[in-house]
């Protein structure tokens, strides 16, 4: 099935056709070419996420807007078929409405979300054949409380027409090759480079590594032996002058010359002191 609706009466395929959106509004007013379809050929476009271009001054950002628990969206769409160069080509549209006041920021319009088994079982019910009130209280702005959505920038290949990734839907920042990986990479090199260690106080050991950071898209770079540079600073006693080895001469001298005994016997014809006080 070709996202893109192409009507039954349809003899080729008019690609001057805006019909990839219908809009809520034409639905319910019952006008135009969607009013053969809305009361019989109701579909459900299960989705990951969907995508809405924002503008900045020139740059147009690709954000993706999806649900915050992981699960399935589902869009409400419109199908038809056509017999188109004898083959029968199946094509649908998603039906849109207004934002609600939470994605308003990013455009004024959004997809209709079938965020629950009822609203999903009413949308394809075409027993009927018509529209109803409940199909238009189904095709209103976004406001379900238990299923809450999540929007974030994601990379500018989204909108290179053939080329598609699994990468498309992650946020931009925590990429692979993202700003948020390229910081991480940065941290993880530094942790490894080992501060300066001193040994002994007489060596100075400084481990540099130098490996290169890794692009995704390119073969793997084995990463260089780390070097190391050795500097060891010896610190010796400085030399003593001549004056200060020269020996002290006057020293020496006293030192040398012996000593003169002093005796403690007393001559014979030397009195005491105390002789004096015992004369009367």
């Amino acid at each position: 099935m070709k996202w893109g609706l192409v009507p039954h009466w349809s003899k080729f395929e008019d690609k001057t056709l805006s019909t990839t959106n219908a809009r809520a509004e034409n639905l319910v007013e019952g006008g135009g070419m969607w009013g053969s379809l809305r009361g019989t050929k109701r579909c459900v476009i299960p989705v990951q996420g969907y995508y809405e271009w924002l503008t900045k001054g020139k740059q147009k950002l690709p954000h993706l807007t999806k649900r915050k628990d992981g699960g399935i969206m589902l869009l409400a769409g419109l199908y038809d078929s056509a017999i188109i160069e004898g083959r029968t080509l199946w094509t649908f549209t998603i039906v849109t409405t207004d934002a609600n006041k939470d994605f308003s920021w990013l455009h004024d319009r959004q997809p209709v979300i079938l965020s629950s088994n009822e609203a999903v079982e009413q949308w394809l019910d075409t027993s009927s054949k018509s529209w109803s009130k409940q199909l238009t209280s189904l095709v209103q702005p976004y406001n379900d409380p238990k299923v809450k959505l999540e929007c974030y920038q994601v990379p500018q290949e989204v909108g290179r027409v053939g080329t598609e990734s699994p990468t498309y839907i992650e946020p931009i920042a925590s990429r692979k090759d993202g700003i948020q990986a390229m910081f991480s990479k940065q941290k993880q090199k530094r942790a490894r480079s080992p501060s300066p260690v001193i040994v002994d106080d007489e060596r100075l050991v400084k481990a540099e590594e130098d490996q290169p950071m890794k692009n995704d898209n390119d073969d793997e770079i084995p990463s260089k032996k780390p070097k190391t540079e050795a500097v060891e600073r010896k610190f010796a006693k400085k030399p003593k002058s001549e004056q200060d080895m020269k020996p002290n001469s006057s020293k020496e001298r006293k030192s040398s010359s012996p000593k003169k005994k002093i005796s403690s016997q007393r001559p014979a014809d030397v009195k005491p002191i105390t002789a004096f006080f015992s004369k009367k």
